[in-house]
Order: structure tokens, then sequence, then C-alpha cells
């Protein structure tokens, strides 16, 4: 049972006394009843301001004992959502707070592992659980974990959770009854999808590098960047990236705004032709404020993401985050993370389901629906982001470009001397070698017929001799 305790607000007690003892002053002070009315009106007054005083503090003390009384509440995050449990005291072990989890939410102890780490939501098998140790002791506190009222507790659990829904009553008079399966099907059942339709990306080494270098050593992970990821999919699913396009754009601490050119958008696909390949993802990173922030997604992201991911109409369409995180040693570190973004998410984003508009008040953890949809059960209207990820396995690769000439869309604008630069550093190699770069062919491209773009790609795709015509056009552009 919880501890009741509780004190007067100190300022209104002080203020009550002195208006009890003034009172009483007043009273002694009158000899006789005739003297007594002289003062009659102040005394009303003082009596008047005395109710009021003491209506005051009781007001303050039963919000004080509300408080107080009120036990202590951990939020619950799970595969199912966010949820509460309410917990003795801080003292509770870690123990203990598993059987409330049992009793509570009905999720058996021996199927419960609880972190404080978010990560714990997207291991993917039993040995991944087993990496999250800081909650493994029983015997240890919530407030050894500097868990406190409103803290969250990250749970993954096995099997499957039946949670109680309301009572269904007959529809009335009116027409047929509703049954079970009727509810059901006029339900939007929001559930985690364990597997992604992409085996697995591959990045370039150069291309990845070239992307992460600009942000991290240019931008310093201060402002948001993005870009399309260009590859091939194989039929078993695996995805290569290649290079990556950087549209023109603005970018905040929070968000990505591409200012999206349809133009150069069809150079760049005409570009991709000639190489064999198309684009295959959507990368963007996360800034040095967000990775202080307790989610994998924001909604905003989740929002983007699901945007470029409908836009494509390819299911193993891949999105990408590059982060910088600060290791155990205080020492930061790039990471690139990989999802595709769920079915269920994409379906919900073509239905118009998603809030579009996201105030500041909106906790970004979560995407806000126009309607109830069902998350383990319950009816709402805040999916936790990460029900809509699901996690894809990183490889790297070298693929048949590289990424040395100047990338567009950046600071520096890309210029013909950066062209003659390029040429002279790699004229010892052969012609299509020298220009085995798609933001090398996207600046060409800007100079020459559309009708041409795919056919001097292929020749970079096939690695065979350029045409005389385009090296002496090409040649002639450096040095005009």
């Amino acid at each position: 049972m919880a501890t009741v305790s509780f004190s007067f607000p100190h300022s209104l007690a002080k203020h009550y006394i002195f208006l009890v003892r003034f009172t009483v002053f007043h009273i002694k002070k009158a000899n006789s009843i005739e003297s007594f009315s002289d003062s009659a009106l102040q005394v009303s007054v003082l009596f008047n301001s005395l109710h009021k005083t003491l209506k005051i503090l009781l007001r303050r003390c039963s919000c004080y004992l509300s408080i107080y009384v009120t036990k202590m509440m951990l939020r619950i995050r799970s595969r199912d959502g966010l949820e509460r449990v309410s917990v003795g005291n801080p003292n509770t072990t870690v123990s203990q707070l598993k059987t409330l989890i049992q009793n509570q939410l009905r999720i058996p102890i021996h199927n419960q592992t609880l972190s404080t780490n978010q990560n714990l939501l997207l291991a993917k098998s039993p040995s991944d659980l087993l990496k999250f140790t800081d909650m493994s002791d029983p015997n240890t506190s919530l407030s050894a974990l500097n868990l406190a009222h409103g803290s969250i507790v990250f749970l993954a659990y096995e099997g499957e959770r039946t949670i109680a829904g309301p009572a269904i009553h007959p529809a009335g008079s009116f027409g047929r009854k509703m049954t079970m399966d009727d509810l059901i099907a006029k339900q939007m059942r929001v559930t985690r999808q364990e597997n992604p339709h992409c085996e697995s990306v591959s990045f370039d080494r150069d291309c990845a590098n070239a992307f992460q270098q600009y942000v991290n050593e240019t931008l310093a992970f201060a402002v948001k960047r993005g870009g399309f990821m260009y590859g091939t999919v194989s039929e078993e699913g695996k995805v290569e990236v290649n290079y990556i396009y950087e549209p023109p754009q603005q970018g905040t601490e929070e968000v990505l705004l591409l200012l999206r050119d349809p133009q150069e958008e069809k150079l760049v696909d005409a570009i991709a032709a000639g190489l064999g390949m198309r684009r295959v993802g959507f990368i963007f990173t996360q800034t040095i404020t967000q990775d202080k922030k307790d989610y994998t997604l924001s909604n905003r992201e989740v929002l983007q993401a699901a945007e470029f991911h409908a836009e494509s109409e390819l299911k193993e369409w891949v999105t990408a985050v590059v982060k910088l995180e600060v290791n155990e040693d205080g020492v930061a570190d790039v990471h690139f993370e990989a999802f595709q973004i769920s079915d269920m998410c994409i379906r919900l984003f073509k239905e118009n389901w998603f809030e579009t508009e996201i105030g500041e008040d909106i906790d970004p953890k979560l995407s806000k629906m126009k309607k109830d949809v069902v998350v383990g059960g319950k009816d709402v209207r805040e999916v936790d982001n990460d029900f809509f990820l699901v996690v894809v396995k990183i490889l790297d690769h070298q693929g048949p470009l590289s990424s040395s000439f100047p990338i567009e869309n950046r600071i520096t604008q890309v210029t013909v001397r950066a062209l003659k630069t390029h040429l002279d550093r790699t004229k010892n190699l052969p012609f299509v070698k020298r220009i085995s770069d798609f933001h090398l062919l996207l600046f060409l491209a800007k100079f020459l017929d559309i009708s041409d773009v795919p056919a001097l790609a292929e020749c970079v795709q096939t690695q065979t001799t350029v045409p005389e015509g385009y090296q002496l056009l090409i040649e002639s552009m450096a040095t005009s």
C-alpha cells in the first residue's frame, strides 16, 4: 500500500494562523456588546477571509493527497504499443515488476525480456534478446536503474497475447445484429511485420562513404540530408546500392524537405536505365539532437519514408538511416541502419489514414491516425512508429562505379572546372573508366540530348569503348 503523507502549504498556514489570532484579539478587545458592534464589520470580514483561506487549504491538501496516494506508474512499450503498469514504489525489483506485468498485461513472466534500451524492440531472435542485460538481475530495484514515475521500459515477449475487448451488444431492433466477425471486418488491425520482402541491402563502399563523409565533416550532423538510392534487385530479393542521387533540398534539425526537380530526375532515371539499374530506396540522416530522443524513426520520418516507398511500387524498397552515435568510450561513430516500411504502413498511407499535420506537441515516436485502429486488441489513434519498421540486414561491396566526382546539389556548386580536374586526375585510365561515375554522368547529361544519355551510360555498364564523338564532346567541354 502506498504511503500517505502531506503538509499544509507553509505561506497559507501562516496566513490562516494570523487571521485566527487577529480575530480573537478584536473579540477580547470588545468590553461590551456596544463596543463589539463597532468592530462587527471588521470581524465579519476577517471571518470571511478565514473561511476562504480554509477552503483553499483543503483544496491544496486534497490535491497533495491525491498525488501521494497515486502509485508510481511505468510506461511499458512493446510490439503492442504503449501501455501502463502501476508499481508500488521505486524500491520495486525487476522480479516484482515482471509479476505486475504478468498480472496487469497478461504476459507470462518466463516470456518477458525487459530493458531500458529501445533497440530491444528490434531484436529478431532469442540470441539477440540475450544482448540486453541491464534488467536481467531480478533483484535490481527500479531506482537503481534510474526509473521513476512515468519512465519507459521496453518489453519483448514470445508467443501470442489475448487482450479482452469490450462486450459487443446487438445493434438493436433496426436491421440485423452485428456479429463479432462483422466488427472485426470493419476494423483496421495494425500488427508487426516479422519478415522484410528484402533479403538484404548491400552498399557500395565508395558511395556510402561519400554520403556519410559530407554529412559528418561538412554538415556535422547538425541538419538533415537525404537522397535516393539506385542499384539492382536480385530474384532472391537482395538489394545492391551502387550510387546515391541527392536532389535539391533544405534540411533542419527535425525536417527534411526535398525540392524535387522533375527534369533532373528524368536524367537520373535515364542514366539508371543505361546502367541497368533502378531506384531502390531512400536514405536520410538523423541529426545529433535526434540521437538524444527515444525513437528509431520519428513520425515525420515514417511519413516521408512511406510516401517514397508507396511512390516506388517496389516491394523490396529499402529505407536507410545514417546517424552519429557515441559509444561507451565517448567516441562518436557513424552508423548505417536499414529498414523496410511495413505493408500495413504503406496501406495506411495509401488509404489516407495518417494525420499529415504534425504539431510540436505531438510525441515524435507516435504516428497519429485520423480514425481508430486496433493495436494489441485496443482501439487507438496513436501507433508506435516501431510497429511500421522491419529490420533489413546490411552488407557492403565494391561496385562498378566510382564516387570521386563532386556531388550534385550540395553547398559547393559543380562547375566545368571540376570536370577538367577530374579528367586530368584520371588521364592514365581508359576513357570509359574516367567517366564511370554517376555524378559525372549526371553533370554531362545536362549538356547532352536526353536520348544520348542512356547510350553513354550503357558504355559505362558494359565497359566498352566510348564513341569518339562523345569523347571529343566531353573533352571540349572540360577545356571550354
